[in-house]
């Protein structure tokens, strides 16, 4: 039973982060694919998914197609309960759905002066008195789950409520606002996460000109883990097969002093954008070098 999941630009596009979550966070079978949210051809990308024409949007196993990221999040729920989606008390889960609908409609503010980016931290940013209490409800709700919850994620365990919530934390850390330890601790949780450091390296295998929302504006490091070092290199490799496909090795990165061959650029670069975001080359540099 495998999807098909139609997303926009990994840097930027906000709901997309959300939809892909769904099914990697829940290890839900899926196939991405990229439509041109950027280059002006998503109207004729999603024309055999009529009636959707934003992103992200998927299409079933029985080719029924679903967008918006609350339907999304409630099929997949209902046709996946073993995995948990929602929280499993009947209380927190009715909590989880209030904060997900309440992030799904509102925080205008937020989302108009802080759009998501994930190519560093703006410099010198001052939020307006909006966006400051879009911040103070943010907190509010967030404090209020954590502390019942005991954390690390808003129920405990990651639920469809964090997934919501994935591109608020990426804001908050795209232009430096001020949060309290409590808020930043959970930011900090989604910066971290595998999944979602995962999604970042291979959006920055894209390159933009201009770049949509922060053309101009300084940029400091991302404020997430940072990436162990690796960079391009010349072949030959230690190993002779991609990691994450099986195919022969063509393009090559160099890390810790040894070079490890992929079976194409991308692969290669979102590899050396987050080496340790992949568990599929840790696993094999493990292997090879014990």
């Amino acid at each position: 039973m495998t999807y098909d999941l139609y997303i926009g630009d990994r840097t930027f596009s906000s709901w997309s982060l959300r939809g892909w979550l769904m099914f990697e966070k829940f290890a839900i079978p899926h196939r991405t694919h990229l439509v041109g949210l950027y280059s002006g051809t998503m109207k004729q990308d999603l024309a055999p998914l009529a009636p959707a024409r934003l992103v992200p949007v998927m299409r079933i196993p029985d080719d029924t197609v679903v967008g918006d990221t609350l339907a999304m999040a409630e099929t997949l729920a209902e046709r996946h309960p073993d995995a948990v989606m929602w929280p499993a008390n009947a209380d927190a889960r009715a909590t989880a759905r209030w904060l997900a609908a309440e992030m799904h409609s509102g925080f205008g503010s937020l989302r108009t002066e802080c759009p998501m980016q994930l190519l560093g931290q703006v410099v010198g940013f001052a939020p307006s008195d909006s966006v400051l209490e879009d911040l103070a409800r943010i907190e509010e709700l967030w404090t209020l789950a954590i502390n019942a919850s005991g954390g690390p994620w808003l129920f405990g365990d990651y639920s469809l409520a964090d997934v919501f919530f994935a591109p608020v934390a990426a804001r908050i850390a795209g232009f430096g606002l001020p949060v309290s330890p409590t808020a930043q601790g959970y930011v900090d949780a989604h910066l971290s996460d595998p999944a979602f450091r995962r999604w970042r390296a291979l959006g920055l295998t894209n390159s933009y000109d201009p770049v949509p929302y922060v053309e101009g504006l300084t940029l400091a490091d991302w404020p997430g883990p940072p990436p162990r070092s690796a960079k391009h290199a010349n072949g030959p490799s230690v190993n002779t097969a991609c990691p994450y496909s099986g195919d022969p090795v063509t393009d090559f990165l160099e890390m810790d002093g040894k070079v490890w061959g992929f079976c194409n650029p991308t692969c290669r670069d979102k590899t050396i954008n987050d080496p340790e975001a992949w568990p599929a080359f840790m696993a094999m540099v493990a292997a090879q070098t014990g």
